[in-house]
């Protein structure tokens, strides 16, 4: 009779160096909402960069204080360990991604980090330089942070991401009479479980007011107080994307620059749905 050989675990083998898989229920898995019942919320990283290297000629993101405070304490009341670095140079702001706090991770509900800096398409600047946002992102990928395969990855970036601006189109308001589980599943896709959410679509102005911050992290902070504890977080942000396409638009001296709108967008990898429900 001919033996069945079994397949030997040496370095050749792609999977035998990866570490031991992280462990889910059958039940965490047919779930369609993410198990949001671990000993912690997360961790929520702040990135918040105001002053930049004079050679980069970038002027200093006035109102991003208080973005920066206002994102503290909603991030604060939903349960996050909420830590905020500020004027960081990419290096720094790599360093502080790649950072593992993974037994954390593993006993956390999620992760969150919010990025408020000057940016442009794709990209995100430090204050002595600028990174594509992917390499920041990396870090979350994957096998990259064990503690965190299989739960929500959540950003939001505000930044520019280029230069134009958007004029809106005006609407003629009427009113109402005005005419079973898979056993073969072992994997997920590295990319999975993230969502991305960007202050202004690509290629377009990510405005900011002075005294009141951003418009987009005035929105989503707004928006956050009131429903995290009832909506899931995809809701949540479709309603940051009215109140931010509806509420606002821009007051200057210039009429090339004035009554100018934003929409925000949101990239989601996401497989379940996110509600934040309150810790005990």
């Amino acid at each position: 009779m001919q033996k069945c050989c079994l397949p030997q675990r040496n370095e050749s083998n792609p999977d035998s160096s990866r570490g031991k898989a992280p462990v889910v229920t059958l039940e965490e898995l047919q779930s369609d909402e993410y198990n949001m019942n671990h000993l912690h919320r997360g961790i929520a990283i702040i990135i918040n960069n105001q002053h930049f290297d004079q050679h980069l000629k970038l002027k200093e993101r006035s109102g991003t204080d208080v973005d920066g405070l206002t994102l503290y304490a909603v991030f604060q009341e939903m349960g996050f360990s909420v830590r905020v670095h500020e004027n960081k140079k990419v290096s720094e702001m790599m360093d502080i991604l790649s950072s593992k706090e993974d037994e954390y991770h593993r006993q956390s509900d999620c992760f969150m980090c919010a990025i408020l800096s000057h940016g442009e398409e794709g990209v995100i600047y430090g204050t002595d330089a600028k990174t594509d946002l992917q390499s920041l992102l990396r870090y979350f990928k994957g096998n990259a942070c064990p503690g965190l395969v299989g739960k929500p990855k959540i950003f939001f970036i505000q930044a520019c991401q280029g230069e134009e601006f958007d004029k809106g189109e005006n609407l003629n308001v009427v009113d109402a009479m005005g005419y079973q589980p898979n056993e073969n599943i072992t994997k997920i896709p590295t990319q999975a479980d993230v969502l991305i959410v960007y202050s202004s679509v690509p290629g377009f102005y990510s405005w900011r007011n002075c005294k009141k911050g951003s418009w987009f992290i005035q929105a989503l902070t707004e928006v956050l107080q009131k429903s995290w504890k009832k909506c899931d977080l995809l809701t949540i942000l479709t309603r940051v994307n009215k109140k931010v396409a509806f509420d606002f638009k821009s007051e200057t001296n210039n009429p090339e620059t004035s009554e100018m709108k934003q929409i925000p967008m949101f990239t989601s990898m996401l497989t379940k749905e996110v509600r934040f429900t309150p810790k005990e």
